[in-house]
């Protein structure tokens, strides 16, 4: 490993990249990393994957008062991962379709309905060329999915998400918020790794970078550095007011109905990490 990273011309891993530059190598298409986000969406006490159990079980029952399944029968969950949310709506009486890219969250969630008897429809498919052939009276896309896409990705994804929905349907997604941009912090450090790790179950290096760019987006880079070669992993998120939140959900279509501080429906704060929005066709 040593020798490979004197061979290496590091210069570059210090540049900012070019702004939303994408992975070559998603995390899905990675056995290893996929699996590994799996484990981090089922561990119930974890938020860096999935919001913890308790705040999920909040979260669903507001959703079940606030847009009742008698009402909102057909529902869309964008991003399902292995179906943390959509069994839970299945439990409460909707009709339920959870769309994910990820092959390993989807075949787990399969099975998971399986055992539980519980008559969900999942789709493996990238959510970014949605085409379903169905239309919902409720989608939501939970945990900040949102913001993690370029400007263009997020706008062609809502009018996807608008093709889908019925006249009157409604669309309940999340964002960090400004108040979350301001405690973000640049940084730069190396981690060694003997036993594996996330990024590898092999013996690896890693240099993990986070900075800050204009417009209030940031970055999350990862260099991974094995015996056999490096590789480059990055996340993004852009961070949002209720201004700049409202306004791409106008200019495609939706009309605004409520802010608020996350899906769990508490109160608009502008102190809140997270700002959640409902809008209808």
């Amino acid at each position: 490993m040593a020798a490979l990273i004197q061979s290496l011309e590091l210069a570059p891993l210090f540049d900012k990249p070019a702004l939303y530059t994408k992975t070559d190598v998603p995390f899905w298409d990675d056995d290893y990393i996929s699996m590994q986000m799996l484990d981090a969406h089922l561990n119930p006490t974890f938020d860096g994957a999935s919001r913890n159990l308790e705040f999920i079980e909040k979260s669903v029952s507001w959703i079940g008062k606030a847009m009742p399944p008698e009402r909102y029968s057909a529902i869309l969950d964008i991003g399902c991962g292995p179906g943390l949310y959509t069994e839970r709506y299945a439990k409460m009486g909707y009709a339920v379709t959870g769309v994910d890219i990820s092959p390993h969250s989807i075949a787990y969630a399969q099975e998971s309905s399986k055992k539980k008897n519980l008559p969900i429809h999942y789709i493996c498919q990238d959510y970014l060329r949605l085409s379903l052939g169905e239309k919902y009276d409720l989608a939501t896309m939970i945990y900040c999915d949102y913001g993690a896409l370029s400007t263009s990705d997020r706008i062609a994804l809502l009018r996807l998400i608008h093709q889908h929905l019925k006249p009157g349907g409604k669309l309940l997604l999340d964002v960090f918020s400004l108040a979350q941009f301001y405690t973000f912090r640049e940084s730069q450090t190396w981690n060694a790794f003997s036993g594996g790790g996330f990024w590898s179950p092999e013996k690896h290096i890693t240099l993990d970078r986070t900075c800050k760019y204009p417009n209030n987006v940031t970055l999350k880079q990862t260099s991974v550095f094995t015996n056999e070669n490096v590789r480059t992993y990055y996340i993004w998120d852009t961070y949002f007011s209720k201004s700049t939140l409202g306004e791409e959900m106008v200019n495609t279509g939706f009309k605004i109905c409520e802010y608020y501080s996350d899906v769990a429906g508490n109160a608009y704060s502008e102190q809140s990490p997270t700002l959640a929005i409902l809008v209808e066709k």
